[in-house]
């Protein structure tokens, strides 16, 4: 096994690292964001934001590990960010520097590793984006740009954009931040011949919750809504508010059919809420589904559209039934 040695710059990379303060700072949806739509895209078990300490690796986001870290002469990360260019080894075994790796020879059992470096604003690299397979996989250059796409939004949110793409008061992605995600999933399906869905959501009553409990009893409505969806839909799915009272919901995969079903089930997350909670409203939402595949081109701007469109029927519908 070979040691990953420290880069030239590795005291003013350690410096950058700590002057962030996100060592060992509870997870965030702004990164876990993105590792789980990484490990989506690429079909493996395990994908992670990785930041190397001075003898660890640490995850700051991590899908498909028992643990928080692994030591840093053992990691492969520690190889990656010796370069800003992107580290892949289709195969462990037939690489001598891996074979005889502990987490090679054991568990995980690693037999594929793809990092992209996490590049600091004066260049110093700070941990990767990485996605590992407990099989050998060929990795195309296509496959290599779309890491290279989401470890960008994962460094951007590490080095500056702290809060660019995601909703100040609920803390899940905003219309920026969804965008960015959808887009890329949306093109995965597209490439792949996968169908998907999109789910455009309403908060029912608002206003009135606002007119009579007030501003920040409504902003509670916004953050349960916010926890229900990411409660009631899968680790895959893309999820954000896009502004005042409306969320929306992007699943890859999922045919319309699917996608009902999910809806029906988010259904039940928000009934078994409202029964059980104490406080003085109830959650309710009006709702628009369209879905496509292969044989449907379009674009995110015209699912939107469309969603929205028949968000506002549903709602119209709801009120009329409910004043017959």
């Amino acid at each position: 096994m070979q040691k990953p040695p420290f880069p030239d710059n590795e005291d003013i990379r350690l410096q950058n690292l700590r002057n962030l303060e996100v060592l060992d700072t509870a997870h965030e949806e702004r990164f876990d964001r993105v590792t789980r739509l990484a490990k989506r895209l690429f079909d493996v078990p395990i994908s992670l934001v990785s930041l190397v300490d001075s003898d660890r690796q640490w995850f700051k986001s991590c899908f498909g590990l028992p643990v928080s870290e692994t030591p840093r002469d053992i990691s492969f990360c520690g190889h990656a960010i010796l370069s800003d260019q992107p580290f892949v080894i289709e195969n462990t075994l037939e690489d001598s520097r891996f074979l005889d790796n502990p987490l090679v020879v054991s568990e995980p059992h690693i037999r594929f590793y793809a990092g992209v470096p996490l590049v600091y604003e004066d260049g110093s690299v700070l941990g990767t984006l990485c996605i590992i397979d407990t099989e050998p996989r060929e990795f195309g250059q296509e496959s290599l740009q779309d890491l290279i796409d989401l470890a960008k939004m994962a460094e951007r949110e590490l080095c500056a954009c702290h809060t660019a793409s995601l909703d100040e008061l609920t803390g899940i992605s905003n219309r920026r931040g969804f965008i960015e995600l959808a887009n890329k999933s949306l093109n995965y399906c597209t490439f792949a011949h996968f169908p998907y869905s999109l789910a455009y959501f309403d908060l029912n009553d608002l206003k009135a919750i606002n007119d009579s409990h007030g501003h920040q009893m409504g902003d509670e409505v916004l953050k349960n809504f916010s926890a229900l969806l990411e409660k009631g839909f899968r680790d895959s799915d893309v999820f954000a508010r896009l502004g005042g009272d409306e969320f929306v919901v992007f699943m890859s995969g999922a045919s319309e059919n699917v996608a009902t079903i999910a809806i029906h089930r988010f259904q039940k997350v928000v009934d078994s809420f409202n029964a059980s909670t104490t406080l003085p409203y109830s959650i309710s939402f009006s709702y628009g589904l369209v879905s496509g595949n292969k044989n449907t081109p379009t674009t995110l701007e015209s699912l939107l559209e469309r969603a929205d469109k028949k968000m506002y029927e549903h709602k119209a519908e709801t009120k009329q039934s409910g004043q017959s």
